[in-house]
């Protein structure tokens, strides 16, 4: 699981620093400006956890999927940035300016993009299956 952990951290990251770059293009930036949270690192890690959720549903109709991936992604969301603003008195992301957002710590305008995210994630899961990265 340990290693499963580190992988999904990792890719979280990562897609996460390609996201905010073409993010900062879209606004202008040529610099192509990234960045990411070390608090994310862990929080993208905790996907091991949906490994037994993708095996129950795998078989589910691929809307339905998507969407258990996106409330599921929005509460991970939501309770990780209240559980870090608490200890540090302030949460990493600030969603507080975005006309969809809830609480500045969740945005509901991302439902595509955590939709996808799941659906990746399933990708990412039967490869590590495929390249058995499992831990003894």
């Amino acid at each position: 699981m340990k290693i499963r952990f580190v992988i999904y951290g990792l890719l979280g990251w990562c897609t996460e620093i390609v996201w905010t770059g073409f993010g900062s293009l879209l606004n202008g930036n040529l610099k192509l400006t990234a960045f990411t949270y070390i608090w994310m690192f862990p929080i993208y890690g905790m996907a091991v956890l949906l490994e037994p959720v993708h095996n129950k549903i795998r078989h589910w109709p691929i809307v339905l999927r998507g969407g258990v991936y996106t409330v599921i992604f929005f509460l991970i969301e939501y309770i990780t940035g209240n559980i870090i603003k608490k200890f540090i008195g302030v949460c990493p992301w600030d969603y507080g300016n975005c006309r969809y957002s809830i609480d500045g710590i969740i945005r509901l305008d991302y439902i595509p993009v955590w939709f996808a995210a799941g659906l990746l994630f399933e990708i990412v899961h039967d490869e590590i299956v495929r390249l058995r990265i499992i831990e003894k």
